[in-house]
Formats: structure tokens, sequence, C-alpha cells
């Protein structure tokens, strides 16, 4: 199954939601802005993630640089 994740990125939280091509939503949750948290609720869906957007403004470096780590690519 091809999944999606987008990540609104606040200050203090991140709102990660996971929905496939038909707009069904397998996850949605707001968590706190620790990347390690974040890449623990998304690896369950690893395999079946086709596209992680982000939403963000001078934040986005929590999950660029915590996504390099684990071997993920987010341009």
């Amino acid at each position: 199954m091809q999944l999606y994740a987008g990540i609104d990125l606040h200050s203090n939280n991140s709102y990660l939601a996971i929905c496939d091509k038909d707009d069904k939503r397998h996850y949605k949750q707001r968590l706190p802005n620790q990347a390690d948290v974040i890449l623990v609720e998304l690896e369950p869906y690893r395999h079946d993630l086709v596209g992680i957007v982000v939403e963000s403004t001078f934040n986005w470096y929590l999950k660029g640089t915590s996504s390099g780590r684990i071997g993920w690519w987010i341009p």
C-alpha cells in the first residue's frame, strides 16, 4: 500500500498525518517537536511511505537533519 505523510511543524509541536491515495487516514496525532518521537511514530509505516511533506517555517532543520541520520531523504 502506498502512503503519504504530512507534518505541520509549529514552534512547540508537530501534527503528523498519514493517508493513502484515497485520502483515508491511517494515522493522525499531535506530537512534541522531538525528532526521536516523530521518527518512532513514522517507523511502522516506513516501507509503505512514498512521500513525506513538511510544512514549516524556521524549524525545518529538526526534520531534515534527523531524517538524514536514519537514511531518509527530505529535499
